[in-house]
């Protein structure tokens, strides 16, 4: 049986020319880049050009970029961060309801100690206001955190118009990129950030393993101590291959951009349609035109996900039910949640997110796949028997 992979929010496969990037830096290029002979200045020159070709891809300078462990210490680094080494001048943290638990986390945390934490709620298309923003500004307002893309559903932030908003007052803007990167154009002087997060195995590029943007002049407290790596922004040995590899993914991705977006627009909308066309009593969820091109999240009614989620993968397709992250929950998706849609309904929502391999023929595959699987599953359901009328707002 063929496997059709449509999980790519939650990972992707790093592409054969970033392993072979990445190859010589696990073997006879071994060197720790601290070092001073030859071995460790061959591995910093490989460090110094990736770190050259992730800020020249966002627009950047190359001492605002900070290597990670991935997104969620990016994410975690940058909140912290600012948190704490701005303390002194307020204590009010913005955030959205639906943002990764990376974020939502975080904000507890700090919320926990001592922090006040506004999280802001989104319309039922998952959409930040910006005036809302605005409104929840106070005198001791520090940050704002709100990610770009959201990972369930896919809505695109307005990113653009919040940074502006915050351009000229003494508030830092963070925005977690990492279901963004090599699907949308990245400039950060044109988000108008101070940090940015992403993470390379989003983008074909390699699991643990991430970058932090940091504007110059961002006050920004470590919360990894002991060397001096990073700027002394984050310690430790740096993972050499692994940020060869983030380096190549990211400029290969974002050099497919423009075509590679209208192929997985094409190929969205062709499954979007067809589940609207095949399937009755189901909700999409997420905006329907400010999102991202590879994204359809959607419920059906009378269906619990996991059982949806499992029946697929008997036919082969791997897919999800929101965040890779939160798989294991019982809870109905916050994100969901937070847009209004009813838990019975968010207990049977389907994330299906297209990558660089899928084609025409799996789509078409996957549309027979869920009318097979949905149906035998609503004949089992005896809230399915005793309605005709839909459940769904």
């Amino acid at each position: 049986m063929d496997r059709i992979y449509l999980d790519h929010a939650a990972t992707t496969a790093t592409r054969p020319e970033v392993v072979e990037a990445m190859l010589p830096y696990l073997t006879e290029r071994f060197g720790n880049p601290s070092s001073v002979y030859s071995l460790g200045r061959e591995a910093r020159r490989a460090l110094d050009e990736a770190r050259e070709t992730v800020a020249d891809l966002i627009g950047a300078d190359d001492r605002e970029i900070v290597f990670t462990g991935g997104g969620s210490e990016a994410d975690n680094l940058a909140i912290k961060g600012v948190a704490f080494a701005n303390r002194n001048k307020g204590n009010h943290i913005i955030t959205s309801a639906v943002e990764h638990h990376a974020v939502l986390d975080t904000m507890r945390f700090l919320e926990a100690n001592g922090f006040r934490i506004t999280i802001l709620p989104v319309d039922g298309h998952g959409m930040v206001d910006p005036n809302r923003v605005v409104e929840a500004l106070t005198e001791d307002t520090i940050l704002v955190s709100i990610m770009h893309a959201n990972n369930e559903v896919g809505t695109i932030q307005p990113i653009e118009e919040i940074g502006r908003i915050l351009a000229d007052k003494d508030i830092y803007f963070h925005t977690d990129a990492v279901q963004t990167a090599g699907i949308l154009p990245i400039n950060v002087d044109e988000l108008h950030c101070d940090l940015l997060s992403l993470s390379a195995h989003k983008f074909y590029g390699p699991k643990g393993v991430g970058v932090l943007y940091v504007r110059r002049g961002t006050k920004l407290e470590p919360h990894i101590h002991g060397g001096a790596q990073e700027r002394k922004r984050r310690a430790g040995t740096e993972n050499v291959a692994g940020i060869v590899g983030l380096a190549k993914a990211f400029a290969l991705a974002q050099g497919e951009i423009d075509t590679s977006a209208a192929r997985l627009t094409a190929l969205r909308n062709r499954l979007r349609d067809g589940i609207a066309a095949r399937i009755d009593h189901v909700r999409f969820n997420g905006h329907p035109t400010l999102r991202l091109p590879n994204n359809v999240n959607v419920c059906f009614a009378f269906i619990e996900g996991e059982a949806l989620l499992l029946n697929l993968d008997m036919h082969g397709i791997a897919a999800s039910s929101g965040s890779a992250c939160t798989s294991g929950s019982l809870e109905p998706s916050h994100v969901l949640m937070a847009m209004g849609v009813p838990p019975e309904i968010a207990h049977g929502s389907l994330r299906l997110t297209l990558g660089r391999e899928n084609t025409e023929e799996e789509i078409d595959a996957v549309l027979d796949a869920l009318v097979e699987v949905v149906e035998r599953l609503r004949a089992m359901s005896p809230l399915y028997e005793k309605t005709t009328s839909s459940p769904l707002p």
